[in-house]
C-alpha cells in the first residue's frame, strides 16, 4: 500500500477546515447547510488548511532547507494571498451586483439572467485565514511520516 503523508495532511487539513466550518454555521443559524461541507468561503480557511498542512509535513519529511519547502511555501503564500484578497473581493463584487440585480428585478426591468444570483461566499478575511493556516500546520505537525 502507498502512504503519501504530504497528501493526507493536506486532505485531512481541508476535511477538518470544512466540518469545522459546517458545525459553524450551524451553531451561528440554527439550520443544516450541506453546502458547507464541500463550499468555499467561511471560517476556517479549508485553501489555506490544506497548504499549510502540507507545507508542514513535506518540512518533516524533507528538511527545511529542501526545494520542496520552498516550493510548498511559495505556494501556501500565493492560496492565503488569493483566498485574503483576490477571492475576498470578488465576494464583494458578487454581492453588489446580487443588489443591483434585484433592484432592477423590483423595477420590472426585463433581464436575461432573472433567476442567477452571484455566488457572495468566495474569499476569506485575513483571520479565517490565519486560522486555517493554524489549523493546517497543526494537522501537518500531528499526521505520521
Amino acid at each position: 500500500m502507498v502512504y503519501n503523508p504530504t497528501l493526507l495532511a493536506a486532505i485531512l487539513g481541508w476535511g477538518a477546515a470544512q466540518v469545522i466550518k459546517f458545525i459553524l454555521f450551524f451553531i451561528q443559524h440554527k439550520n443544516v447547510k450541506l453546502e458547507r461541507l464541500y463550499g468555499s468561503g467561511g471560517m476556517p480557511s479549508s485553501h489555506s488548511a490544506l497548504v499549510c498542512a502540507a507545507f508542514m509535513t513535506t518540512g518533516r519529511l524533507t528538511g527545511w532547507d529542501s526545494p520542496e519547502v520552498a516550493i510548498m511555501f511559495v505556494l501556501s503564500a500565493i492560496v492565503m494571498y488569493d483566498a485574503a484578497n483576490v477571492r475576498l473581493e470578488a465576494g464583494k463584487h458578487a454581492q453588489q451586483l446580487n443588489r443591483i440585480m434585484t433592484r432592477l428585478l423590483d423595477m420590472n426591468i426585463d433581464l436575461d439572467s432573472k433567476e442567477k444570483e452571484f455566488k457572495e461566499l468566495l474569499g476569506h478575511t485575513p483571520l479565517q485565514v490565519f486560522c486555517g493556516a493554524l489549523l493546517g500546520l497543526g494537522i501537518g505537525t500531528v499526521v505520521p511520516l
